[in-house]
């Protein structure tokens, strides 16, 4: 493709398909330029989204050219070792090249990138995610379309990490450099969880979830975004209703992680410091 500019390819197609244009009208060379896309995102030379000067920034024409795939692709019969599947989207096959440990029954779907160093265990990882180097993806762990996470993160048993491919301008589900989340928490809605970010078993965060800091007399209310290095547990907090008072789920920040646990001391001890259960 590098006598294409594939942003213009992209939004051309986007704007013949809107215009009529049939799957089997696509020229074999605009078809081709798709599938390069879908490979760059596979070997991790694109990213749906990525950090530029500081801030994440979503490129809507990759995300396009995923919606793209699926439509382009048929639905075919796949053979993986012992086991078959019906789709349209192929599995990762490894080598033993990539440096990548992926246990069995770990699946990585083609266009997500597992960088050298990760492990994957028992989990699933979704087209146009991204994992980076020494991420632990834990058993029944789930990392969705689109989702970013970056390197040393662990995610523990069970955790859910959402997946958005529509909107194409949405930002997706962000889990920064040495991040630790706890079995079973849930992230979605493209909420951002900061670099060294501690979540503790079963804290889920939406884009409306209000997570509270309350480690100073006056609390301090976060939306969409967990702040570098701190420790959250699940809690509630009391709203009105017609019918009376109940409590709604929330996320409280109990503390920062210590820096003798940045680098040399396991995750897990930083939850352990601050009495919280993984």
């Amino acid at each position: 493709m590098s006598h294409i500019d594939p942003v213009s390819l992209i939004q051309r197609l986007d704007q013949e398909f809107k215009n009529g244009l049939k799957n089997d009208e696509v020229k074999p060379h605009d078809r081709e330029g798709v599938l390069a896309l879908i490979e760059d995102l596979d070997q991790g030379r694109r990213r749906v989204c990525e950090k530029i000067n500081g801030e994440w920034q979503v490129h809507e024409w990759l995300k396009k050219a995923i919606l793209m795939y699926f439509r382009l692709q048929s639905m075919s019969v796949m053979e993986a070792g012992s086991f078959s599947y019906y789709d349209k989207i192929p599995v990762k096959r490894w080598n033993g090249t990539e440096g990548v440990r992926a246990v069995p029954h770990a699946i990585a779907r083609k266009g997500s990138f597992v960088e050298k160093g990760a492990i994957l265990m028992p989990s699933y990882v979704n087209i146009g995610a991204y994992v980076g180097a020494g991420t632990m993806v834990d058993t029944w762990a789930t990392v969705g379309s689109c989702a970013q996470v970056g390197s040393n993160v662990h995610l523990s048993g069970g955790v859910g990490l959402g997946g958005v491919l529509e909107p194409v301008q949405a930002r997706p589900v962000i889990i920064e450099d040495n991040a630790f989340l706890g079995s079973r928490a849930i992230v979605v809605e493209g909420v951002l969880v900061e670099e060294g970010a501690v979540l503790g078993a079963g804290v889920v965060l939406t884009a409306s979830t209000k997570i509270i800091d309350v480690t100073s007399k006056e609390a301090r209310v976060h939306v969409g975004r967990v702040p570098k290095n701190s420790v959250v547990i699940p809690g509630t907090t009391p709203k009105e209703f017609a019918a009376g008072t109940y409590g709604v789920p929330c996320a409280l920040i109990i503390g920062q992680r210590k820096a003798s646990t940045d680098l040399k001391t396991s995750l897990t001890e930083a939850l352990r410091d601050h009495q919280v259960s993984v």
